[in-house]
């Protein structure tokens, strides 16, 4: 049989010759080396005569096309504030740890290897040869400043995640230790998020703010343009540390925020690819030919966010009212096809630090709703203005949402935006909106869920309001120790303050829900529910 080797991606001609039925051939790019077999080879290829690998190498290549329901709120990790900016991040950005799509289990990343030599001491070993997209190292010195700058920098939005952080130390040209005011289990995880997100400090010198628009990084990808609203455009990074990644020579994001004229340019072949669908647009999916639907469980949670430290939900008692008053039974029902999982906090029921116990909170009950209403002093009713969404489901959840407050003598009042300014408006420093209809995306470790909404100076604490010093104790407690049970019943303490507290009201779990085009292989949903494409490839 005929054997065909492939040069690597990026290979130079100096690197050696190509094998074509044991002779040797002239070396060539793998490019020339695909353009020159032809039509010939093509066809051979498409008609399956070709083992199974050697036709994914030929079909490897093209432009990725995908519908993304929403604008970044910025491209640097550091000052973004949406968690639908992960996709975008995820082809620029390596982690310094990663983890496994169906369980969160870590895995290296671009640290190859940690350990706690004590509990407040993490060494972090990192990959050899890593480049920067700007042509810098990456190496110990690069992730101090990334680490430095992600808990320092007047302009990050996730100081909250390295609070445990007391300093960083480069102890070799490949390896930091980062020493801990207290014992945090949970970092590594949290460096698989955003705060482990290595950007070039050579650019962000050089760019300064404009960095959140132009990123570096060591992503399998580099960024080519941004336009608002419009499109993301990312390229083939040649250079790439991880052998046989990526698939696609380029990704574009179409930004398309209503949900069913994305899944109609997939339908009419305009787009490949198009996630974070709603069950409506499923039922949609599954009957048109040539698509293929992922769905799955996730950490997506739809909720309400809360300022609670300015009237009227600076008082508990009206916090408490709004959870009772939403039957969230019927919104699952209502506003999701019944598809979905209601949410008591802000863990689905299957995830391994859930508390069971919890699983009856805040039935509905409208009565007490009333009576906590009218204990406030609202008997007569009150105004509150809400923050939401305009695309088709989110309409529909804020309806539903208007409706049932309004049995309780709530007045609801809607400001409209995109996903960056209705975020803006309630979490940025105006303030706008008393509360927010959106949603908790999910982090790889659970503390870090409960430390960006629920920490003092916390982004996602949208009045930046007072919090117990039992439950800072209880996140504290979470990320003492790297035992599952411990943890666990630290978690159980946290999530019941939050809901003693009333600190928000979490209504529904979402199921993944992504559709491909019939060119698209090798795409797997991931239980945060946010795309990463890395293994994508078209047919």
């Amino acid at each position: 049989m005929t054997k065909i080797r492939l040069p690597e991606h990026g290979s130079t001609p100096a690197e050696g010759p190509v094998t074509i039925g044991g002779r040797a051939a002239f070396a060539m790019d793998r490019r020339r080396f695909l353009s020159l077999l032809g039509a010939g080879a093509a066809g051979v290829a498409a008609s399956g005569m070709l083992p199974g690998h050697i036709r994914q190498a030929l079909a490897a290549g093209g432009v990725l096309k995908v519908s993304a329901p929403a604008n970044p709120s910025s491209l640097d990790p550091m000052t973004g504030g949406s968690g639908q900016d992960h996709p975008f991040l995820y082809t620029v950005f390596d982690t310094l740890v990663e983890w496994e799509f169906e369980s969160l289990d870590p895995k290296p990343g671009l640290a190859r290897a940690w350990t706690f030599p004590d509990p407040k001491t993490l060494v972090m070993d990192l990959q050899a040869g890593v480049k920067f997209h700007d042509g810098s190292d990456f190496n110990a010195e690069a992730v101090k400043f990334n680490l430095d700058r992600n808990r320092g920098d007047a302009r990050s939005n996730i100081k909250a995640d390295l609070i445990n952080v007391e300093a960083v130390e480069v102890t070799g040209p490949l390896q930091v230790t980062i020493r801990l005011t207290n014992p945090d289990a949970a970092l590594p995880m949290i460096l698989s998020d955003r705060a482990g997100m290595m950007v070039s400090p050579k650019a962000v010198q050089e760019k300064g703010e404009a960095h959140d628009r132009s990123p570096v990084g060591t992503g399998a990808w580099s960024f080519v343009t941004w336009n608002d609203n419009e499109k993301v455009v990312v390229k083939r990074n040649d250079a790439y540390w991880k052998p046989g990644i990526p698939k696609v020579d380029g990704i574009e994001f179409s930004i398309i925020p209503e949900l069913s004229t994305g899944l109609r340019s997939v339908m009419a072949g305009q787009n490949h690819f198009v996630y974070f669908l709603s069950p409506q647009q499923g039922m949609i999916a599954k009957r048109a030919p040539k698509l293929t639907t992922f769905t799955g469980p996730t950490l997506y949670c739809i909720q309400i966010y809360f300022n609670w430290a300015r009237k009227p939900l600076d008082d508990v008692r009206v916090r408490q009212a709004i959870n009772y008053a939403i039957d969230r039974d019927a919104f699952v029902k209502v506003t999701m096809n019944g598809i979905g999982e209601k949410a008591i906090t802000n863990l689905p029921s299957a995830h391994w630090a859930f508390d069971q116990e919890l699983a009856g909170y805040y039935p509905y009950d409208p009565d007490k709703a009333k009576a906590l209403l009218a204990e406030a002093g609202h008997g007569d009713g009150l105004d509150l203005h809400l923050g939401g969404y305009p695309d088709q489901s989110s309409v529909q959840r804020q309806e539903f949402i208007m409706e049932q407050l309004r049995q309780v003598g709530i007045r609801v009042r809607y400001s409209i935006g995109t996903i960056p300014e209705a975020s803006a408006a309630f979490f940025g420093s105006e303030k706008k909106t008393d509360a927010l209809v959106s949603a908790w995306t999910g982090r790889p470790d659970p503390s870090l869920t409960y430390s960006l909404m629920y920490l003092p100076d916390a982004y996602y604490n949208g009045g930046r309001g007072p919090v117990p010093d039992e439950l800072v104790q209880a996140i504290a407690d979470s990320r003492a120790t790297p035992d599952k049970a411990a943890r666990k019943a630290a978690f159980s303490q946290v999530q019941k303050l939050v809901l003693d507290k009333a600190l928000v009201c979490p209504l529904a779990f979402l199921s993944a829900l992504d559709v491909a085009g019939d060119k698209v292989e090798g795409y797997k949903p991931n239980l945060l529910n946010k795309p990463k494409l890395y293994d994508v490839s078209l047919a």
